[in-house]
């Protein structure tokens, strides 16, 4: 939620203004039609680069410009023959994907082999022609042991990437590695250097914390006068009443150390930047010294594994099975010879377009990207991008010739489609959301349709979903996480929490979420389907085994053989029951447990209902349900990484590949536990030999399988109730935009852009 905080902060602090009358873009005096397509975004941090953009709305202006080797369908799944097209059916209808490239995957032993072979008719659109010369730029960017960006290219296990990467780090990396205690006389860098670098750095941080208070100042947590200790309260941090803001950055450099990685102190941002651009800004003119690489040690010249074939043919091998490798595919064809240096490539002599250890030839591009994609950078002023049809895009010249994208704030998006100064944008859909559009439609508030003659509304899933976790360590009997008895106590807790999701989240989402069965976004291909001969409803069978639900019950009906069998459930786990009530917790069990929500103190959360309803009903059985309002949701994290939270509500981002590993997987002898594992605490061998045996197979039907398989096992542990699927939209101008043009069958995976080159306006 930090995360989420640091989104939310960069829409409150970036103050641009909202000019943006549609008007002629700089190069409309040719007679052509110089209406611009205006698209209403967020705020722009300016960093357009395929390789160190660091939000969505920074990533859409750079795939304007871009080309990626591999491209995916509306499922989300990868094409592997883009060449001549491949032919997928979507929702009744046959739809042709094309790409770039050709992909051929094969095995030699434990190694697999991935051949490319390119289109040899691709130019970029200032004419220069792609070759895989680009390619393996591209991929030697990614690799480079400095290499700094969102990315993880580097961690595939392509033959020789350790080898190339080791012997090699950024002067950055290796002061920071080193502490700010004292300097200690050493080959890579000076006392001159550190003491600088060190200077900045706390610099930095005061600017983070700085940020931090001007975000919950304006959204109303605290006041401006304030004290640190009582703002830094609500940011999670304890410190002394008489505490300084240069007090509270220790804190935080207390709790990450030097680590200033999305999982260290960029957790915290504060500011909209990061906390390593900022350091580089304070560092001036000699942050490149800072990010460029030290030798120091042994290092290959090249990765074997990245083998250039010819001019349009090159191989990756990776040295095992690695089923999400192929998204790491998709990289952006970015041009040697405008982000690197042609002279500077020469495959046969380990030169790749740049001096390993070096990107500032790359980071100087980061504001002005260029590819081979639909649409050209012009400019980006004023706070709006400006682009320009790419006459010699592979699939054909963009019927729109000009596009704006247009910053502002998220309040200002629907206002701009119904004002006419914006054509496209994504609003919050929210409930007075959908009110505005149906009005501007001139439509009944309880009208079914949407979308009308003003505004054409498409919604599709959002890449996650909400949940309710149950902590296996603080929710057991006996301190056995893993016993039949403590399972069936986590499940009368399930059972209850389950009943009450249709009523909850109809309430605060109506049409715009649906409630989940399985741990998983429905916008996974692994998703079972309610049409699946093995598919349940979650918690919706007794500690005996049979229906807890019948089809002729009515709702009172169901919340009462609900309340049953969790009793049922509570006896099963060692609960002494008399009359239908609980008297006694069995040994390491309770009789009151918290479940922590951080619905702003006010109850403004999808769940809320539900675990409020959730508690009176436990109370008519004997079972305390303390609900915890959190004003802050930061408290939620702090306290699940200490161990403090029995339950509670939050949501998972997700990924196009369903790999359970992050979550579930709780370590063996030669594998760490995935990172976000501590959450539940799950410990379960057969769990983690499925996540592993559906990691190394690219059979998808089988791994399907696999994950159904995990799924069960998962919902069988009772550590997470999985609620509700949510939906994003994007609005339309159905005055402004032909909606006839605009890609059909948009879906998470295939955005509004996907076919952007065939969007027309009216």
């Amino acid at each position: 939620m930090k995360k989420v905080f640091a989104i939310l902060l960069v829409l409150a602090m970036v103050l641009t203004a909202f000019a943006g009358c549609k008007g002629k873009t700089p190069s409309g005096d040719d007679g052509d039609n110089t209406t611009p397509l205006v698209v209403g975004y967020s705020p722009f941090n300016a960093k357009f680069s395929p390789f160190f953009s660091e939000t969505a709305y920074d990533q859409d202006v750079w795939a304007m410009t871009g080309l990626s080797l591999l491209t995916s369908d509306r499922t989300g799944a990868v094409i592997e023959k883009g060449i001549e097209g491949t032919t997928v059916p979507y929702n009744g209808t046959d739809y042709t994907y094309y790409g770039p490239a050709d992909l051929t995957i094969s095995q030699e032993g434990e190694k697999v082999i991935y051949d490319f072979k390119l289109r040899d008719d691709l130019t970029f659109s200032d004419g220069e022609k792609i070759t895989v010369d680009d390619v393996i730029f591209s991929m030697y960017v990614l690799s480079d042991p400095t290499y700094d960006g969102s990315s993880t290219f580097f961690a595939l296990p392509i033959e020789g990437m350790e080898e190339y990467r080791s012997g090699m780090d950024s002067r950055m990396n290796l002061i920071l590695a080193a502490g700010e205690d004292a300097y200690a006389e050493n080959e890579f860098y000076t006392e001159e250097q550190y003491n600088a670098f060190w200077e900045a750095f706390n610099k930095a941080g005061l600017d983070l914390v700085a940020g931090i208070k001007a975000y919950l100042v304006n959204a109303g947590y605290n006041a401006e006068e304030d004290s640190v200790a009582t703002w830094a309260a609500n940011w999670g941090y304890a410190v002394a009443d008489d505490a300084t803001e240069e007090d509270l950055w220790k804190e935080i450099v207390a709790t990450y150390g030097y680590d200033i990685s999305d999982d260290g102190i960029n957790c915290e941002v504060g500011a909209s930047d990061s906390i390593s651009a900022l350091i580089l800004g304070y560092l001036g003119d000699a942050a490149a010294d800072y990010q460029a690489g030290v030798q120091t040690g042994e290092s290959a010249a090249n990765i074997s594994g990245i083998q250039k074939i010819d001019d349009y043919n090159m191989r990756v091998v990776l040295t095992k099975i690695d089923a999400t490798a192929i998204y790491q595919f998709t990289l952006n064809i970015s041009p040697l010879h405008y982000y690197g240096d042609k002279a500077a490539f020469d495959y046969d002599n380990n030169q790749f377009g740049f001096t390993k250890g070096d990107l500032s030839t790359v980071r100087a591009k980061t504001t002005e990207p260029l590819g081979a994609g639909p649409y050209k950078f012009i400019k980006y002023e004023n706070g709006v991008v400006y682009f320009e049809a790419n006459e010699s895009y592979y699939k054909g010249a963009p019927k729109t010739k000009y596009v704006n994208f247009l910053e502002g704030q998220d309040t200002d998006k629907l206002n701009g489609v119904t004002t006419g100064t914006i054509d496209i944008t994504d609003p919050s859909f929210s409930t007075d959301t959908v009110k505005a559009i149906k009005e501007a439609n001139g439509l009944a508030a309880d009208a079914d349709e949407i979308s009308g003659d003003k505004i054409t509304v498409n919604t599709v899933d959002n890449l996650g979903y909400g949940y309710i976790g149950i902590s296996a360590k603080s929710v057991n009997v006996g301190g056995d996480i893993a016993s039949e008895a403590s399972k069936n106590l986590r499940k009368a807790f399930a059972t209850i929490f389950s009943v009450y999701r249709d009523v909850s989240i109809d309430s605060y989402y109506g049409e715009r979420a649906s409630v989940i069965n399985y741990p998983i976004s429905n916008t996974s291909w692994a998703a079972p389907q309610p049409t699946d001969p093995d598919y349940k409803l979650a918690f919706s069978t007794a500690v005996d085994g049979s229906a807890i639900y019948t089809s002729d019950m009515d709702t009172d009906a169901k919340y009462a053989a609900a309340l049953e069998a969790a009793l049922g459930y509570f006896e099963a786990a060692g609960y002494t029951v008399e009359d239908g009530k609980l008297t006694a917790a069995p040994e390491g069990a309770k009789l009151s447990y918290e479940f922590w929500i951080p619905a702003d103190g006010s109850g403004d959360h999808p769940s809320f209902m539900i675990v409020t309803l959730a508690s009176d009903a436990l109370a008519k059985i004997g079972m305390e349900l303390v609900v915890k309002d959190l004003a802050n949701s930061s408290d939620l994290w702090d306290g699940i990484s200490a161990d403090e939270v029995p339950m509670w509500a939050a949501a998972w981002g997700a990924s196009v590949d369903p790999d359970m590993y992050q979550i579930y997987f709780s370590g063996s002898d030669t594998q760490e536990a995935g990172g976000s594992n501590y959450m539940y605490d799950i410990a379960d061998d057969e769990l983690n030999q499925l996540i592993l045996d559906a990691r190394g197979s690219f059979d998808q039907a089988y791994r399907k399988t696999l994950y159904k398989q995990c799924l069960d096992l998962i919902v069988d542990w009772a550590v997470e109730v999985p609620t509700y699927q949510r939906q994003n939209a994007i609005i339309f101008s159905t005055e402004r935009v032909n909606i006839s043009t605009i890609t059909p069958d948009i879906t998470t995976f295939y955005g509004w852009m996907s076919e952007i080159e065939n969007t027309e306006l009216n």
